[in-house]
């Protein structure tokens, strides 16, 4: 089996209930005991035009998850790229890399991360970056390389800065996006797994190599809900599983508490989206993660696991990634 690294997704969710400020600072909570911990990075995703999220502002979310910790990793997963010009992209995190060297990452993907109307607001109708996605990670990479690569239009700071850049992406065009540029791949399985066999098997067979990245790596996004048992894990699972048949139905909403006997209480409509719809998902006790993360390895042979775990009690969040890190540790 291949060896991994361990990461964090979040989009600083709010918990029923919880301000936004609230929600920012569970999100420093939990980046600060994954730092301690020894995850590789914690990356926050851009979600816009719902009160569930506190990741909105993405680039303000990553610098103040810096400032907060020592060693970790931290980056977006992503920057839309369609919402945002090149060169501002370039400049913020030209930015963050000045004042946090060898700390940030860059992951991009090309959906705008909201409904159509939001996106409209945000680009002013103008939806050429999903298009025009590839060109301008590659603008992205030479504003942030070196003197000789720059043109007129320059990012400062930015040049020379040298940010890592990701694809992220949850199908087949992603894949053969980010093997044409050479860039790392992450697969966003937390919700959409049904291409991700497909999709790393063209990534890695049309990798070309580049300045950036020799040979292909990857890193899939699942979701992990861990617990000292099976039956807690099953109780806390609910407000996860709840996430689901909100974005299902167009229900969005903060993360509910985890309530007993959650699916015996579900529609036979509700069921059918968790049979059909739920992202990768791994739960239980340390023995059941530990060999649902053997089995998801022994196919997917990923270089790196960014777990997103959707639990409602900030310190059963912050324990669930601790089985996972013990778990994945203990496997090499």
């Amino acid at each position: 089996m291949k060896k991994f690294d361990v990461s964090v997704l979040s989009v600083a969710p709010l918990r029923q209930g919880e301000t936004m400020k609230q929600g920012i600072d569970s999100a420093v909570s939990l980046a600060k005991a994954v730092d301690k911990m020894g995850y590789k990075r914690i990356w926050f995703a851009e979600h816009h035009n719902h009160d569930a999220y506190a990741s909105a502002a993405t680039v303000s979310i990553i610098q103040h998850i810096l400032a907060n910790t020592e060693n970790i990793r931290v980056g977006s997963g992503g920057i839309m790229l369609p919402n945002h010009s090149p060169l501002v992209v370039a400049e913020q995190f030209g930015t963050l890399e000045t004042l946090y060297p060898n700390r940030v990452d860059l992951a991009m993907g090309r959906a705008p991360g909201t409904d159509q109307k939001t996106a409209d607001v945000i680009r002013r109708s103008n939806h050429n970056g999903v298009f025009f996605f590839e060109r301008e990670v590659r603008d992205i990479l030479r504003y942030l390389g070196e003197e000789e690569a720059q043109g007129e239009v320059r990012a400062y700071p930015g040049i020379g800065t040298n940010v890592p850049v990701f694809v992220l992406g949850s199908s087949t065009g992603s894949a053969k996006i980010a093997a044409n540029l050479g860039l790392p791949y992450a697969f966003g399985a937390q919700f959409s797994p049904e291409a991700m066999e497909e999709a790393l098997a063209i990534y890695r067979e049309n990798f070309q190599p580049s300045a950036y990245l020799q040979e292909p790596y990857v890193i899939a996004a699942i979701n992990v809900i861990a617990a000292d048992s099976m039956e807690e894990a099953a109780f806390i699972s609910s407000s996860h599983l709840q996430v689901y048949i909100d974005i299902y139905t167009n229900n969005l909403s903060q993360l509910i508490p985890p309530t007993q006997d959650f699916l015996e209480s579900l529609s036979q409509g509700e069921l059918e989206i968790l049979h059909h719809r739920l992202g990768y998902t791994i739960m239980g006790d340390a023995e059941t993660i530990r060999r649902e993360v053997v089995n998801f390895q022994q196919v997917y042979q990923v270089d790196e696991i960014i777990a997103l775990s959707n639990i409602y009690d900030p310190k059963k969040e912050i324990r669930s990634y601790e089985i996972f890190k013990q778990v994945s540790d203990a496997l090499f």
